[in-house]
């Protein structure tokens, strides 16, 4: 095998709870990432020479800080010795600082892709470890199921959730994840809740209304959609919000009445992602 191309799915947090904060500044959390069928894609060509190439490169982000490029370097450094380069080509669709997880995805579809194709033949559990130093949502996508997290994230159980359909608008603004981690006014106290709790609604996204509160932005597009849904709510650290709906005709319904400023996408929600099957235990 010399190429591959794969799907970097999408997630949305149905909830995110802050529960506290550890010494070392990281935030213990529960949440519930529901993977999605849609996403960025990446593909992968080995090349006869060392050189790793990304095209294209993405407006101010430098090229060995991207996550594509540093999920390659830390599998490089592990490796017993020297590895072909390969030609990576992103067909970027998720937004920057969305809170979808676009590059997160974008680490965790790399780690596998050249896992596979440099035959390093890694464990599921090795690559997670190698995807947790990338960051604290890159697990998720390297185990390739929606899940309940707790931690940081990295505590991940497999959930089942019922079949969706999410309408996804994408306010025009990026969100900084470490903005809102270290605000003064984020909830960082929220108790910790069982799977049960959250069926009966019981949950809410901690940083949703500080976000609101800074960004007018994610605070107009939930004003917009809670009109349909009055359960929609925003995803992670946001921007983007979501609602879901029983079918995809009903998504696609709102989403023909969004106003022209606030562009969306639908997408289904998955049990597992196509990396899950790439990786083995």
């Amino acid at each position: 095998m010399t190429e591959l191309t794969l799907l970097a799915p999408a997630k949305l947090n149905l909830f995110l709870h802050i529960t506290g904060r550890r010494p070392d500044g990281y935030h213990q959390l529960q949440t519930l990432f529901q993977l999605l069928d849609y996403g960025d894609t990446l593909s992968f060509n080995l090349r006869q020479d060392a050189s790793l190439r990304l095209t294209p490169e993405l407006p101010g982000v430098c090229f060995e800080e991207n996550l594509i490029i540093r999920a390659a370097r830390a599998l490089q450094k592990i490796a017993p010795g020297p590895l072909p380069g390969v030609d990576i080509h992103l067909h970027k669709r998720l937004p920057m600082g969305g809170g979808i997880g676009g590059g997160s995805s974008n680490a965790a579809t790399t780690l596998v892709a050249l896992n596979k194709l440099w035959q390093l033949g890694l464990s599921r559990a090795e690559l997670l470890t190698i995807g947790a130093g990338l960051g604290a949502d890159v697990p998720v996508f390297i185990n390739g199921r929606t899940a309940w997290a707790e931690g940081i994230g990295e505590q991940l159980s497999p959930i089942k959730t019922p079949d969706c359909w999410y309408l996804v608008l994408t306010p025009q603004c990026h969100v900084s994840t470490a903005e809102i981690f270290c605000h003064k006014d984020l909830t960082r106290d929220t108790r910790p809740i069982k799977v049960a709790a959250f069926s009966q609604g019981g949950s809410q996204n901690d940083c949703e209304a500080l976000v609101r509160k800074l960004y007018p932005e994610v605070d107009n597009a939930l004003i917009w959609l809670k009109k349909f849904s009055p359960s929609a709510r925003m995803t992670g650290t946001g921007a983007c919000v979501f609602a879901a709906f029983e079918s995809e005709p009903e998504a696609n319904q709102v989403l023909a009445q969004a106003p022209e400023n606030l562009p969306g996408f639908v997408a289904q929600g998955i049990v597992k992602s196509p990396l899950y099957d790439l990786v083995s235990d």
